[in-house]
């Protein structure tokens, strides 16, 4: 079997940023635009403090994030009934058609890797606007 001498690995420094939209800015990564990736990609989120996503799922995608640093609070379940704080060293993980929230309600940057079995990224975000009402600043005040 022969290999070819440039088989496609890249390297990708995150430096320039795009806004998704989410409503967050992330920093470019591996995606079908940047690498020419088939099933993956993958990029670097810093949430500032008070920073919050919109209501959204993404349609037959999962998705896989890493904290390093900070907290995410993040909302999902059909009504955004559900509520979990994501810390440092923990992984969560959102499946395919799942609506959700992630926000940053401290006063210090949030910062995660985050990767979806979705190459473009962006294309299969859907907003959902009619649950962003339903999150407000105080998890305790939830209604689902």
């Amino acid at each position: 079997m022969s290999r070819s001498s440039n088989p496609g690995c890249r390297v990708v420094r995150p430096g320039s940023a795009y806004a998704g939209k989410q409503g967050l800015n992330y920093f470019e990564g591996i995606a079908a635009e940047t690498v020419g990736s088939t099933g993956i990609c993958m990029h670097l989120l810093t949430m500032p403090p008070g920073a919050r996503a919109k209501a959204h799922l993404h349609e037959s995608h999962e998705t896989a994030i890493y904290v390093l640093s900070g907290e995410a609070h993040t909302w999902f379940g059909d009504r955004l009934e559900e509520h979990v704080v994501v810390k440092p060293g923990e992984m969560f993980y959102i499946p395919a058609g799942v609506p959700h929230l992630p926000a940053n309600l401290s006063d210090a940057p949030c910062t995660a890797v985050i990767a979806r079995t979705d190459p473009k990224e962006q294309e299969s975000v859907v907003l959902l606007p009619e649950l962003d009402g339903l999150v407000t600043a105080d998890p305790s005040a939830q209604r689902g």
